[in-house]
Protein backbone atom coordinates (compact mmCIF):
# COMPACT_ATOMS: atom_id res chain seq x y z
CA UNK A 1 0.00 0.00 0.00
CA UNK A 2 1.44 3.37 -1.04
CA UNK A 3 1.42 6.20 1.42
CA UNK A 4 -0.27 9.23 0.00
CA UNK A 5 1.57 12.48 0.46
CA UNK A 6 -0.67 15.15 1.88
CA UNK A 7 0.56 18.55 0.85
CA UNK A 8 -0.09 21.34 3.30
CA UNK A 9 -0.74 24.68 1.73
CA UNK A 10 1.94 27.25 2.43
CA UNK A 11 1.32 30.97 2.57
CA UNK A 12 3.30 34.14 1.96
CA UNK A 13 3.05 37.61 3.46
CA UNK A 14 0.35 39.52 1.56
CA UNK A 15 -1.85 36.48 0.81
CA UNK A 16 -5.50 36.63 1.82
CA UNK A 17 -7.37 34.28 4.15
CA UNK A 18 -10.89 34.38 5.56
CA UNK A 19 -11.07 34.94 9.32
CA UNK A 20 -13.50 36.35 11.85
CA UNK A 21 -12.30 39.78 12.98
CA UNK A 22 -13.05 40.00 16.67
CA UNK A 23 -12.92 43.82 16.65
CA UNK A 24 -15.25 44.32 13.65
CA UNK A 25 -17.24 41.18 14.56
CA UNK A 26 -17.37 40.27 10.86
CA UNK A 27 -15.91 37.46 8.83
CA UNK A 28 -13.76 38.90 6.05
CA UNK A 29 -10.59 38.41 4.08
CA UNK A 30 -7.52 39.21 6.20
CA UNK A 31 -4.02 39.92 4.88
CA UNK A 32 -1.26 37.57 6.02
CA UNK A 33 1.18 39.71 8.03
CA UNK A 34 3.72 37.03 9.02
CA UNK A 35 4.41 33.36 8.39
CA UNK A 36 6.56 30.70 10.02
CA UNK A 37 9.62 29.13 8.38
CA UNK A 38 7.37 26.27 7.26
CA UNK A 39 5.00 28.68 5.50
CA UNK A 40 2.20 28.53 8.06
CA UNK A 41 0.35 31.71 8.96
CA UNK A 42 1.22 33.21 12.34
CA UNK A 43 -0.37 36.72 12.20
CA UNK A 44 -2.96 38.43 10.01
CA UNK A 45 -4.21 42.01 9.63
CA UNK A 46 -7.83 43.09 9.18
CA UNK A 47 -8.06 45.43 6.17
CA UNK A 48 -11.00 47.32 7.68
CA UNK A 49 -9.81 48.11 11.22
CA UNK A 50 -6.06 47.36 10.80
CA UNK A 51 -6.06 45.07 13.85
CA UNK A 52 -3.26 42.49 13.87
CA UNK A 53 -4.21 39.14 15.36
CA UNK A 54 -2.83 35.65 15.65
CA UNK A 55 -4.02 32.96 13.27
CA UNK A 56 -4.67 29.34 14.14
CA UNK A 57 -3.57 27.14 11.23
CA UNK A 58 -5.56 24.23 12.66
CA UNK A 59 -8.81 26.19 12.47
CA UNK A 60 -11.01 25.53 9.52
CA UNK A 61 -10.86 28.30 6.97
CA UNK A 62 -14.27 29.78 6.34
CA UNK A 63 -16.03 28.54 3.26
CA UNK A 64 -17.47 32.00 2.67
CA UNK A 65 -18.64 33.20 -0.69
CA UNK A 66 -17.43 31.66 -3.87
CA UNK A 67 -15.77 34.19 -6.15
CA UNK A 68 -17.76 33.23 -9.24
CA UNK A 69 -21.20 33.67 -7.72
CA UNK A 70 -20.71 36.81 -5.62
CA UNK A 71 -18.30 39.03 -7.53
CA UNK A 72 -19.62 41.53 -10.06
CA UNK A 73 -17.34 43.35 -12.51
CA UNK A 74 -15.92 46.69 -11.29
CA UNK A 75 -18.04 49.59 -12.52
CA UNK A 76 -16.85 53.13 -11.78
CA UNK A 77 -20.43 54.47 -12.11
CA UNK A 78 -21.68 52.17 -9.33
CA UNK A 79 -21.65 53.29 -5.69
CA UNK A 80 -19.81 50.84 -3.41
CA UNK A 81 -19.81 50.35 0.35
CA UNK A 82 -17.27 48.69 2.66
CA UNK A 83 -17.32 44.90 2.45
CA UNK A 84 -18.54 44.65 -1.14
CA UNK A 85 -16.55 42.57 -3.59
CA UNK A 86 -15.71 43.24 -7.22
CA UNK A 87 -13.76 41.76 -10.11
CA UNK A 88 -11.34 44.29 -11.65
CA UNK A 89 -10.22 43.56 -15.24
CA UNK A 90 -6.52 44.04 -14.35
CA UNK A 91 -6.11 43.24 -10.62
CA UNK A 92 -8.73 40.50 -10.23
CA UNK A 93 -11.02 40.02 -7.24
CA UNK A 94 -11.04 42.64 -4.52
CA UNK A 95 -12.96 43.77 -1.46
CA UNK A 96 -13.85 47.37 -0.61
CA UNK A 97 -12.19 48.17 2.70
CA UNK A 98 -12.93 51.89 3.12
CA UNK A 99 -14.76 54.87 1.63
CA UNK A 100 -12.16 57.63 1.34
CA UNK A 101 -14.06 60.51 -0.21
CA UNK A 102 -17.50 60.68 -1.76
CA UNK A 103 -16.06 59.25 -4.96
CA UNK A 104 -12.98 57.26 -3.85
CA UNK A 105 -12.68 53.82 -2.28
CA UNK A 106 -9.85 51.61 -1.06
CA UNK A 107 -10.02 48.07 -2.42
CA UNK A 108 -7.96 45.15 -1.14
CA UNK A 109 -6.66 43.01 -4.02
CA UNK A 110 -4.36 39.98 -3.77
CA UNK A 111 -1.21 42.11 -4.10
CA UNK A 112 -2.13 45.29 -2.17
CA UNK A 113 -4.77 47.91 -1.39
CA UNK A 114 -5.53 50.18 -4.34
CA UNK A 115 -7.53 53.42 -4.46
CA UNK A 116 -10.29 53.44 -7.09
CA UNK A 117 -13.02 55.85 -8.12
CA UNK A 118 -16.70 55.04 -7.83
CA UNK A 119 -20.09 56.70 -8.00
CA UNK A 120 -19.15 58.71 -11.12
CA UNK A 121 -22.05 59.93 -13.23
CA UNK A 122 -22.05 58.65 -16.80
CA UNK A 123 -20.76 61.27 -19.21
Amino acid sequence: MEKEKIEKQTYAVGDRVEKLCEVCNEERGHVVASVTKRGLISRVTCPKCSTKSSFSNSAKLAKGRTKAESTDPYDWTRTYRAGQTMKHPIWGSGEVTALIEPRKIDVLFADRIRRLIHSRPEA
